[in-house]
């Protein structure tokens, strides 16, 4: 189906469901161009759900809508962290709740999209996160040394069986975090975890964008190689001078981990492209499991995602 468009002086805006709509997909779905074309329509703004897009200069490797792709649409939680400083999902749930409270108190519908599927549990569900202590944590660190990572596991079991049970014993790094909170808080880690598996269908009205597997995987090649012929690996090099270079080389950060070696010289700009795809369809499978264990996305499968927003409108609207 091909969708009219409207443009966003144009729009006249009709009754949304009172609470937050959302556009979730995979990455390379589409979801910039629908999004804004349905924000247009409904009169909304637009709350972007994603882990790297908050962070201020890095634009080409997270594919963060440009300027004149927003449309005069209001995007918000864009560039709003130091790529050289830690940044949370505690901190992402608080900035992206005040948001929606912004959005709501002038009359407006706050549409959240993303592909990140913690981020946006982070928003629509109770979900906490518990903060971080860098002593306790070296203090824990300390421990792990002189018991061995079982050791360590074995401690956890004693006070929390049930995070201990979700954990290898030698996944050191998830038994460190699990005794750190625990210290921090008083309570057990696996307390946190009580609301993941409920999906209250008040919180939001979903809808997400499924493309075929083989447009998909075009779409994902087509985006890499456009993002090192625009401008990644100049990108890449002005974050590492201003002090990104943790955040830039960490796994997830699909993109900027390959321009970086590339930069440094330890793989080709071929092999950087090769890895930044095989990457990305596997973050982008990963994405899907996400969102499809969510019962409130309802899916609407299309080649191109503007195919389907007059579905996507029709839904938020019923």
């Amino acid at each position: 189906m091909t969708s009219t468009r409207t443009a966003p002086s144009q729009a006249v805006p009709r009754r949304v469901p009172a609470a937050p709509l959302a556009l979730v997909g995979p990455t390379a779905s589409g979801k910039t161009e629908a999004s804004v074309e349905l924000a247009s329509r409904l009169g909304a703004e637009i709350l972007l759900v994603d882990s790297m897009t908050v962070y201020l200069g890095m634009d080409i490797g997270t594919a963060k809508p440009a300027p004149t792709e927003r449309r005069g649409v209001p995007h918000h939680l864009v560039d709003v962290a130091d790529p050289s400083q830690p940044f949370s999902v505690a901190e992402f749930q608080r900035l992206a709740r005040a948001a929606i409270a912004d959005v709501e108190s002038r009359g407006r519908a706050p549409l959240l999209v993303g592909g990140s599927g913690l981020y946006f549990r982070a928003v629509v569900d109770d979900l906490e996160f518990p903060g971080t202590d860098p002593r306790l944590r070296r203090d824990v660190e300390a421990e792990a040394a002189a018991l061995g990572s079982e050791g360590l596991h074995a401690r956890l079991a004693a006070f929390d069986p049930a995070a201990a049970a979700r954990m290898e014993p030698t996944n050191l790094r998830r038994i460190v975090r699990a005794l750190e909170v625990a210290a921090l808080t008083g309570r057990p880690f696996s307390s946190f975890a009580s609301g993941w598996d409920r999906y209250p269908g008040d919180r939001v009205r979903a809808a997400g964008i499924m493309v075929p597997p083989e447009a998909l995987r075009a779409r994902i090649d087509e985006r890499a190689r456009g993002m090192l012929e625009n401008g990644l690996l100049e990108e890449t090099e002005g974050l590492l001078k201003g002090g990104a270079g943790p955040l830039l080389t960490a796994s997830q950060a699909i993109g900027y981990a390959e321009a970086a070696e590339h930069l440094a010289g330890r793989i080709g700009l071929e092999e950087a492209l090769e890895t930044i795809v095989r990457r990305t369809k596997g973050l982008a499978r990963r994405q899907m499991a996400w969102f499809t264990r969510d019962p409130r996305i309802r899916w609407f499968e299309a080649g191109s995602a503007m195919d389907v927003v007059d579905e996507i409108e029709e839904h938020y609207r019923t």
